[in-house]
């Protein structure tokens, strides 16, 4: 019996020591469940019941429960570390603590959102029925089903092919269509790059210019330009670890201002000494960006005016944070087709429909291999320089988002593709995926 009762202390002792170590994960957990339900359901107009089955059914998030509110969701982990979201119109949703209510965000972007009566991809009728010669259209649809073929383990949920600015192959899963937008995760970060490559084209910035942050100016960081924080490549501390309690699910899940949480980091190399990726830097980018308008009103409408609506993107929406500051390191939400847009705007060198949004150097400059990245990074998107998709032309270059939602842009084969899921590799694999599509391109 006492043997009994000592296993019984020893495994209660057990239970609380887990339950000590892992109690303040719950409030990553039930914070990122309130923040995808709100904003699958508000933004993207899905359904709570296809959210729990399928975005939330990964390990530790399938712990939490949600509900829904009004204007937003809710959620806790065995009924602790309640969390919620709250939406409004042209912000998406925002995970908020206790001191914010959804009248606390009067803030809004505006849009110029009118209908164009072109086709795609400059305007808003269907992509013209266009036949190439050159493209064998029965392997380039066993090439998209391939992406579809095992549904349990790829988790494809939506492709699109784009030649020479036309559609030519497109595929959705059940419960999502060409109206249908998309967390695009990391693939926000290549977004909000492009708005200092449209600064820097108007003469309004330089990005081999010291970051202007006036924490910086009296140590070492005084010479972080914009340059290393597009390349990752500043030197500051930062941890990038999704599975636990770090730099970044604090930031995404726990700060009210996520523009600062890198910015207060040390320097633990100098710039260009190590190569670190770091969702802390895009939103530190952001901040920067935000800085340089008089007024938050002209920084929440910049990204829609400069770029987003003059490409007809107008499912697009960037999130923010509590403080309104656009979360560009993680939470812009658009259409496949919207997705695709973006990437025709890259593969036409900044030139959309005769106006030039960027300067062609840029597409260069961003391709430009980052110094101790191998050959993968350029300024905020990934690269194929050193051919890690070895059947792949080495031009490839692409915005790349958690769960593998892709925008590749592929110069050589005058190709867009457009892949949007919940899994990568090695459940779904680019190469073998994109080196279909590329055979049936003569």
């Amino acid at each position: 019996m006492k043997i009994v009762k000592r296993l019984l202390a020893i495994v209660l002792l057990i239970l609380v020591v887990v339950a000590w170590l892992n109690y303040p994960k719950l409030n990553i957990i039930s914070g990122f469940a309130a923040k995808s339900m709100a904003s699958n359901q508000f933004v993207a107009h899905r359904s709570s019941e296809s959210v729990t089955m399928n975005d939330h059914n990964v390990p530790m998030i399938k712990l939490a429960k949600t509900g829904t509110i009004k204007d937003g969701a809710v959620a806790t982990v065995f009924g602790f570390m309640e969390r919620k979201a709250i939406c409004n119109d042209g912000i998406g949703c925002i995970l908020v603590d206790d001191d914010h209510e959804m009248e606390s965000f009067d803030f809004h972007p505006n849009r110029d959102i009118k209908k164009t009566f072109l086709p795609f991809p400059y305007g808003d009728l269907e992509p013209k029925d266009t036949i190439f010669e050159n493209v064998d259209y029965k392997q380039l649809k066993k090439a998209v089903y391939g992406a579809f073929g095992n549904a349990e383990a790829q988790k494809t949920r939506t492709v699109l092919v784009a030649y020479k600015n036309h559609i030519i192959a497109e595929e959705y899963i059940k419960g999502f269509t060409k109206e249908t937008p998309i967390l695009g995760w990391s693939m926000t970060k290549s977004v909000l790059a492009t708005l200092y490559g449209i600064l820097e084209y108007k003469g309004e910035l330089d990005v081999q210019q010291p970051a202007p942050i006036p924490s910086w100016q009296n140590d070492e960081r005084k010479n972080i330009t914009l340059n290393h924080l597009l390349r990752m490549q500043s030197g500051l501390a930062w941890e990038e670890d999704y599975t636990k309690i770090s730099d970044v699910t604090r930031m995404l899940f726990l700060d009210e201002d996520m523009t600062v949480a890198q910015e207060d980091k040390e320097a633990i190399a100098q710039p260009t000494e190590i190569w670190n990726y770091s969702s802390g830097t895009t939103n530190l980018l952001s901040g920067i960006l935000r800085d340089r308008f008089k007024t938050q009103q002209e920084y929440l409408d910049f990204p829609y005016t400069a770029l987003v609506d003059k490409l007809g993107m107008h499912s697009m929406i960037i999130e923010t944070d509590m403080k309104g500051n656009y979360i560009g390191s993680s939470y812009g939400w658009a259409t496949t087709r919207d997705w695709a847009k973006f990437g025709l705007l890259y593969l036409n060198k900044g030139n959309w429909n005769g106006e030039q949004l960027f300067d062609a150097s840029w597409v260069d400059y961003i391709t430009t291999p980052t110094k101790l990245s191998e050959g993968t990074y350029g300024a905020h998107f990934w690269l194929n320089a050193q051919g890690n998709y070895p059947d792949v032309p080495i031009d490839l270059y692409s915005a790349n988002g958690y769960q593998g939602q892709y925008v590749f842009i592929i110069p050589s084969k005058d190709l867009v593709v457009v892949r949007t899921g919940l899994a990568e590799y090695p459940e779904f694999d680019v190469n073998t995926f994109l080196s279909e599509v590329i055979k049936a391109i003569d």
